[in-house]
């Protein structure tokens, strides 16, 4: 049998009988289910384009040839086959192989794409790039599913491909008929009349003045690569369409009708004593709030951009079919389209990852806000995401949304704050909200205090000392709260107040801080003007010379890794904080040591 071990790169895989090639497949199946099923990922993308990849780097010679590939969680046989195998246990491991394609890690990785709809868009300008710069000897090859599809960019870059009948691209149409869920909308229904045998009126392809060859079996490689061989010989922009099957070959997941395993956890470690009840996730809170609130208020309504369970609105489906809508990969038109139900009498809920919002930003902008639509925004794995790497960490949101005139925004530290947050903002009728929570667990409820004109005040000092007031922003309030206990056994008097509305910054926040000799703020976004930097504004604004110091991360680009760890290396730890804030008193009052106090090694930028 051939084995994985005996293919290096793509020159080894060009020199297999196609027996063998088939029998390669079947080891890069056994190879997925056994490594990902332990580390976790996109396992079911990558096991349904086995017999694609094996075909495309058998026609094509990358990286000469350049194979770009669309939502990048499909490319784990790609790596496999371009001399990755050896450390695919390693997979969205800290120091390991990204879920992702990575420049970093192979010649073979072009672009790193794991945000759908894009990569025509790439495709359209490199073969610009090589009809400018003479370059006839290679291939540009732009594999998509039909999933992304729904994205409008996939339909602005098709709409120049057409108009370049010297600049040949192979699009692979990889239709699956599913992104998590089954394709929505007028595409799959257009690409299920292309799969029958009457293939009239001609496709939508063709009618843009592209070619068309297909549909051809996406499993069987010979088919495969006279398709894509006679597609390469065309000389002009083509599409290729495919039909796969996702999960393919792996009876769980052929079998789960949810999402085909598009994405499995790490396989839990044997335990002998029995596993304490887990915290609820944010992301069932939520689910779970919105749908209570959606049997009171008949006028909500939810929106999400193909990731209805993901984003938790299974349940408020379920019971509200009629007020569920699911556009697409369609971020963009998810936003506008939700003002415009806004602007119709309703209080649409927008549920995405917060890395996903980036791409409809001047639709919140000037769509949404412009017109203070009362839309409410509702951001999953915002902050640090961890495994999924620089492309999924929802890091910017914060710093984009200080932008947004009359935006309010919402950070909840637990649960309980969630839903009462989100009860809140679906009382807002004059402009739009955002609420924003990290993936996993919401751990346990921590109370208040005392409240103090809507804000939280999660610990007061035991003295009259005012020497630091301490903001957390949503889900750092444990680590502010440690980060206290360390001050406080140190003789610092220090107060904890979570705002739970974070923009605009209140008033009440603002001054609280004018009584403290130094304010810290605590957030897990991107520090360059992010929640601590538009407190330290407010505080200027009004005339404070109180020192803020800003605990966040530094906006660059992370690699993956487990959040805690990504949060420690960056100093958002109670540690870390309590040291900090006791050098910054230190530098204003020489009779402050901070000798017991030891140190923790964080990043340079911290």
């Amino acid at each position: 049998m051939t084995s994985i071990a005996s293919v290096h790169g793509p020159d080894d895989l060009r020199a297999l009988t196609l027996p063998q090639t088939e029998e390669l497949a079947a080891d890069i199946r056994r190879l997925l289910v056994e490594e990902v099923t332990h580390t976790g990922g996109h396992l079911g993308p990558s096991l349904g384009v086995v017999e694609l990849t094996l075909a495309l780097h058998r026609v094509f010679e990358s990286p000469r040839d350049q194979i770009l590939w669309d939502t990048g969680h499909q490319t784990y046989p790609h790596k496999i086959i371009t001399g990755r195998a050896a450390a695919f246990g390693t997979l969205r491991q800290p120091g390991g192989l990204s879920g992702y394609p990575s420049r970093a890690e192979s010649a073979h990785d072009l672009i790193e794409n794991s945000h759908a709809s894009t990569v025509l868009s790439y495709a359209d300008g490199l073969a610009k790039a090589h009809r400018l710069t003479g370059a006839t000897d290679r291939a540009v090859v732009a594999v998509i599913g039909d999933g992304a599809l729904t994205g409008g960019m996939a339909w602005e870059a098709l709409n120049n491909l057409a108009d370049g009948a010297d600049r040949p691209v192979v699009v692979v149409l990889n239709d699956n008929t599913r992104s998590y869920a089954p394709t929505v909308g007028g595409i799959p229904a257009h690409l299920a009349q292309l799969r029958t045998e009457d293939r009239s009126p001609h496709s939508v392809f063709e009618n843009l003045g592209l070619a068309y060859v297909g549909p051809v079996d996406g499993h069987d490689i010979a088919a495969l690569e006279e398709a894509l061989r006679h597609a390469a010989g065309l000389g002009r922009p083509v599409v290729v369409h495919c039909l796969t099957e996702k999960g393919r070959g792996h009876a769980p997941a052929e079998q789960d009708e949810a999402d085909r395993f598009h994405a499995v956890r790490p396989r839990p470690a044997a335990r002998t004593e029995p596993r304490p009840a887990p915290a609820p996730a944010w992301t069932d809170v939520f689910g779970e709030e919105l749908a209570a609130i959606g049997a009171r208020c008949p006028d909500v309504v939810a929106l999400t951009a193909a990731m209805l369970a993901p984003t938790g609105l299974t349940a408020f489906a379920e019971r509200f079919p009629d007020r569920t809508f699911d556009v697409g990969i369609a971020e963009q038109h998810a936003v506008t389209s939700a003002a415009g139900l806004a602007l119709g009498g309703l209080h649409p809920v927008v549920a995405v990852y917060a890395t996903f919002l980036n791409r409809a930003f001047d639709q919140m902008l000037l769509d949404v806000a412009l017109h203070r639509a009362p839309v409410t925004f509702v951001l999953d794995r915002a902050g640090v995401t961890g495994d999924d790497g620089a492309s999924h960490n929802g890091m910017w949101d914060l710093s984009l949304f200080q932008m947004v005139p009359g935006l309010r925004v919402a950070a909840p530290r637990d649960a309980a704050t969630l839903r009462r947050a989100l009860r809140e903002a679906l009382a807002v009728q004059d402009g739009p909200t955002a609420l924003r929570f990290p993936k996993g667990s919401a751990g346990h409820d921590i109370p208040a205090v005392a409240t103090l004109d809507g804000m939280d005040v999660l610990r007061r000092a035991d003295s009259d000392a005012r020497d630091v007031l301490l903001v957390s922003v949503g889900a750092m309030a444990g680590v502010c709260l440690e980060a206290a206990d360390r001050l406080a056994e140190h003789g610092f008097g220090v107060t904890v107040v979570d705002p739970r509305w974070i923009a605009p910054v209140p008033a009440a926040l603002v001054e609280l801080g004018l009584g403290h000799s130094l304010v810290a703020t605590v957030e897990d976004g991107g520090r360059s003007g992010g929640a601590g930097a538009a407190i330290a504004q407010a505080l200027a604004d009004a005339g404070a010379r109180t020192p803020v110091r800003t605990f966040g991360l530094p906006q660059r680009f992370l690699d993956h890794g487990r959040r805690d760890d990504i949060l420690a290396a960056h100093g958002l730890t109670g540690r870390h904080i309590s040291r900090a804030v006791v050098e910054a008193l230190a530098g204003r009052d020489d009779s402050v040591s901070i000798g017991d106090l030891a140190p923790q090694p964080v990043g340079a930028d911290q």
